[in-house]
Order: C-alpha cells, then structure tokens, then sequence
C-alpha cells in the first residue's frame, strides 16, 4: 500500500471545517472567531517551519544538530511547565523545576527506548530520537505542570494547616505528605484516562498516522503500546520530580514553610 500524499487543495478543504467553527461563532455571539483564525494560522506557520527543519536535520542525520534541537525542545517545554501553575516561584525557580525534571525525563525514556525497543542505526538516528522526544514531551510536560499546580494552590489554601503540624513536631516531609500525594495523583490522571480510552474509545493518533501511511495494524497497534508505555513512565517521572522539588523549594532545612519564596 502506497502512502497517500496531501496537496494543497486537501488542505484547503479540509481548511473549510475551521471557517465553519468560525461561521458559528459570529452566529452565536461566541467571540471566538479571531482567536480561532488566529490559532489556525499559528499552527499552519509553525508546523511548516518545523517540517522545514526537520528535513533539513533528517538529511544531516548530525548526532550534534540533533541533540541541538532536543535540547531546544527540551528548553520549551521546561517554559512551559513554568508558567503554567497560577502561583508561581521567585525568579527563575520554576523553570529550574521544570528544566531538571524535562530533561531527566525525557532523556531517559527516549535513551531508554532507542537503545532497547527500537534500535535504529545509528542509536541517535533523528527520525526516530526527534519525533520520540516530541512525543515523550508533551506527557512530561502535562504531568508536571499539572502536578506544580496543584501542589503550589494547595500550599497557598492550606497554610495554616500545612504550619500547624510543623508546629506539633513534623517534619516538612510529613507536613507536605497528603498534598505532595493530591499532586502526583492529579498529574497522572490524564496519562491514565489516554491508556484506559486508547483502543476502545479512541484510536491514538500516532497509530492511526501509522495505519494511514501503509503500516500493517497490528505492527502499529505494538508501537502504540510502547508509546504509551513510555509516556506513562516519562509522566510519572516527571509529575513525582515536580512536586518533590517544588516541596524542597518552598521548605527550609529547618523545616519550615517558606511562602515568602514565592509570588
């Protein structure tokens, strides 16, 4: 089965279904028409840039501009992990946070998954490290953000609490201990709904890619499988490394509760 390929009228077509949602929100007084336009083209310009890049670093197949753009990629998400959470650490704090568990992470299942799994040649080959670390991202990234916001709201909401049992002799690990649990918990939530919805609920969109391409479904279902294996434990990771070191950040080691650390 040959790959199907797009030309610029399938897109355009399919560009219809984006003028409709917009359609509808001039009808309905929704507001969201020039956000919705915006959007679109935001994401039409990045995605060809990126495509751009990546035929051009595919070609090199240079283990130094490849790492160059996963270290990019990595950088990004660390961002983003930052300045998602409503409360926030002084000055660059957060985005210590998110660097240190983006990148341990990530790496780690993406090393973990090309030297076993996978085993292109070379190991570092960009076709395969690239698009892995994009996927791996995006559940570490979820997880950690949603883990910091958590954690971070319940430190503001639950100080006198959280100050009344250092007072009786906790230590701040004992103190922290149910909210640090509340977080992680809320981090993996949506790694845990994508597996238990996966195949029976939805198709995932990395296997339908594959499925669309020519690829035989059970040898697209077994890469599904894996991917969500390593989003599951890239997730876990990093909703853990977030709230164990935002715990770290907003304690002293005289174990107290340092609220003056953050915005």
């Amino acid at each position: 089965m040959k790959p199907i390929h797009l030309d610029t009228l399938d897109i355009c077509l399919a560009s219809l279904l984006v003028l409709l949602d917009v359609a509808i929100s001039i009808a309905l007084g929704l507001r969201l028409h020039k956000q919705v336009l915006l959007a679109a083209v935001r994401m039409v310009v990045q995605l060809l840039l990126v495509g751009f890049v990546l035929r051009i670093v595919f070609s090199l197949s240079s283990p130094a501009m490849t790492l160059a753009i996963v270290m990019l990629m990595i950088l990004a998400a660390a961002r983003e992990v930052a300045g998602r959470p409503s409360q926030r650490l002084y000055g660059w704090a957060n985005f210590r946070i998110g660097a240190i568990v983006v990148g341990v992470s990530g790496m780690a299942t993406v090393l973990l998954a090309l030297l076993t799994a996978i085993r292109p040649e070379p190991w570092y080959d960009p076709r395969y490290a690239i698009p892995l670390m994009g996927i791996v991202l995006g559940s570490v990234l979820n997880s950690a953000s949603l883990g910091l916001d958590v954690f971070f709201s319940g430190i503001v909401k639950g100080r006198s609490e959280i100050e009344g049992r250092l007072a009786l002799g906790a230590t701040r690990s004992q103190a922290l201990a149910p909210l640090m649990r509340d977080a992680i918990r809320k981090g993996l939530i949506p790694i845990i709904n994508q597996m238990s919805a996966a195949g029976i609920i939805t198709l995932p969109g990395i296997m339908t890619g594959q499925i669309l391409a020519g690829m035989d479904p059970v040898e697209a279902v077994k890469y599904q499988i894996l991917l969500m294996f390593l989003l599951t434990g890239a997730g876990g990771l990093a909703a853990v490394g977030a709230v164990y070191l935002a715990a770290r950040a907003v304690t002293d080691e005289r174990h107290r509760l340092r609220l003056d650390r953050m915005q």
